[in-house]
């Protein structure tokens, strides 16, 4: 009973809804296209090829091309399984009245340097922080949820705790 308890819960788990801005949900969107219509079909030409080769048993084209087309077939899974989970929240249709919610993008100032910097908060698959774009999971993300302009976000970064006024708030 307990297998089966701990197996229902973590099928739920996987089954919730994972944020997702609408320009990560379209970036997906267009990976699963490329896998399917130009990734597999390739891999499957390649295993073709080394068939015709001859003696499977030697192959090292063969097992290349046969865990490549696993990888494929796994992403493509994984990225069907993202987007069906996904709650696609467009950021320009926020109104949380100033608020710091997931989609909006948020200007910071460091209040130790000075430094401005600005960043969206963003789904675990989109972020990239070289375009500012943070997971919601992240350390600075959580402290500034829920915070609103001219507040001030403790953030516990690798080099010590940090503290960001919030200088602006936008949904775009």
């Amino acid at each position: 009973m307990t297998r089966l308890c701990l197996h229902i819960s973590a099928f739920h788990e996987t089954m919730s809804t994972i944020p997702i801005t609408k320009r990560g949900a379209e970036k997906l969107k267009a990976e699963l296209q490329r896998l399917k219509t130009q990734e597999r079909p390739a891999a499957i030409a390649a295993i073709a090829e080394a068939r015709s080769h001859g003696d499977l048993s030697e192959n090292a084209e063969y097992d290349a091309a046969k865990d490549r087309q696993g990888f494929i077939e796994g992403r493509i899974k994984e990225v069907e399984s993202k987007l069906a989970a996904a709650q696609i929240i467009d950021p320009a249709t926020i109104d949380a009245g100033g608020k710091v919610v997931f989609g909006a993008t948020v200007e910071l100032q460091d209040e130790a340097s000075g430094e401005q910097v600005t960043y969206q908060i963003v789904g675990e698959d989109e972020a990239d922080l070289k375009h500012g774009l943070i997971n919601v999971g992240s350390p600075i993300a959580r402290a500034l949820i829920g915070k609103e302009e001219g507040d001030i976000a403790e953030v516990n970064a690798p080099g010590g705790l940090r503290h960001y006024e919030i200088v602006a708030v936008r949904y775009v």
